[in-house]
């Protein structure tokens, strides 16, 4: 359920201005950098917080590794790519192979207290959520902001770097078309997306996609073959096969663009390429609204550490900014609706999903 802001409050513990932390976890995306500057120029300016850098994820939290984020430290970072604090994929609590105690959140929880936190922001995805919540469960102020290009946390309409990494796909995808065209080849993106088919499916209509392949729907090679010869005999002599990264194939040797060009070659006797883009869907600097929604996201973060409103997620629900309770976010995937209208549209449109 999405909620909204209660009266300010500013101090903590003992009277004092509240002192936060800000960690980033996960993989990097655009706009992490927008976020932190969202949350420590709100807390600066407007409560006069005092503000804390925890270096690279959960890992400065358990090595106690952190620094203090002046107002001035936060100047010049709206544009900036990656995180200032740098990031990890650490797991604080999946056991060590051969330990039977979780020792890894007891430091956590030491160092918190030690460092004299209010409230710990955690910037990341699905996992960094996740654990987030289980430190919530241990006791701490924990306060999640949702971030990845794959656009799958539940709970939020939208992630910030989605919007950009949708751009740097549906731009390769754009100068995909020039070279299929010019060769009459058939070409086959491979774009990021382990689960969720948001990525594709946005970038490959923006990008005039023939066929997307999404986790979310099951594909026939027949179907996509079948489709592929009809449009070249209709004198469409060039296509593209946009395919994420998650779909099932039975090849585990091979990448699965790797695999769905090397069918296709086989099956229709088309020239094939494959492009995997990889990482350069999460550099670079955030786009215009990467950086608005992660500057929205942290403000809302901090006010909500002033309500001492913990244990919540910021979200994005029906344009308004708004929480919902970690509880509700953690473990979940926000995947395509195999019904949901964009898929229909881009149906009516002659887009195969191979199905």
């Amino acid at each position: 359920m999405l909620t909204f802001g209660k009266n300010d409050k500013c101090m903590g513990k003992n009277k004092r201005p509240q002192r936060i932390g800000i960690l980033t976890a996960g993989g990097d995306c655009p706009g992490i950098n927008a976020a932190i500057r969202g949350v420590g120029k709100t807390a600066i300016v407007k409560y006069g917080m005092e503000v804390i850098g925890i270096s690279d994820g959960f890992t400065g939290m358990i090595n106690k590794e952190y620094s203090e984020l002046t107002e001035s430290a936060l100047s010049g970072i709206l544009t900036l790519g990656g995180t200032i604090l740098g990031t990890s994929r650490e797991k604080p609590f999946k056991r060590d192979k051969g330990k039977k105690e979780l020792s890894k959140p007891v430091l956590i929880k030491e160092h918190y207290e030690q460092m004299g936190l209010d409230c710990l922001v955690c910037i990341g995805g699905n996992g960094t959520l996740k654990t987030a919540y289980l430190l919530s469960e241990e006791g701490l102020n924990v306060v999640g902001i949702p971030k990845t290009i794959d656009n799958d946390v539940w709970g939020t309409d939208a992630t910030f770097g989605f919007d950009s990494a949708v751009n740097i796909a549906a731009e390769a995808i754009d100068r995909l078309h020039s070279t299929a065209n010019s060769h009459k080849r058939i070409m086959v993106i491979e774009l990021m997306g382990h689960n969720a088919g948001w990525l594709a499916l946005y970038s490959g209509i923006a990008g005039g996609g023939d066929v997307i392949l999404i986790p979310e729907i099951p594909y026939s090679e027949e179907k996509i073959s079948d489709y592929l010869m009809e449009r070249a005999e209709g004198n469409k002599p060039y296509s593209i096969v946009v395919v994420a990264e998650g779909i099932e194939v039975p090849s585990k040797k091979e990448s699965p663009g790797h695999y769905i060009a090397r069918r296709i070659n086989e099956m229709t006797g088309l020239e094939t390429r494959e492009t995997v883009l990889g990482y350069i869907q999460r550099g670079g600097s955030p786009s215009p609204m990467d950086r608005i929604l992660a500057s929205r996201f942290g403000a809302t973060a901090a006010n909500m550490i002033a309500e001492m409103d913990y244990g919540k997620m910021v979200a994005q629900v029906n344009c308004g900014i708004g929480s919902v309770p970690l509880s509700e976010v953690a473990g979940k995937t926000r995947l395509v609706d195999p019904s949901h209208p964009m898929l229909k549209q881009a149906r009516d449109m002659g887009t195969s999903f191979g199905s």
